[in-house]
């Protein structure tokens, strides 16, 4: 047979590691400097603008 549970001690369990996985996860994303932040965020723009630059142009709009 299985090991006999406490259903409600599990459930609580549960819902403490899922708050400290949401804690961890919010240390990562809020817990950092302003200026690693907006280097973060410049350095995402700087990728998207390169990408964008090498977007080709759609079929449609190079008949004109």
């Amino acid at each position: 047979m299985g090991e006999v549970v406490n259903l409600r001690l599990m459930r609580k369990r549960k819902e403490r590691l899922e708050k400290e996985r949401l804690a961890a996860e919010n240390r990562l994303r809020h817990g950092r400097p302003r200026a690693e932040r907006e280097a973060e965020r410049l350095g995402t723009a700087l990728e998207e603008s390169r990408l964008e630059g090498h977007r080709r142009i759609p079929p449609h709009d190079s008949e004109r």
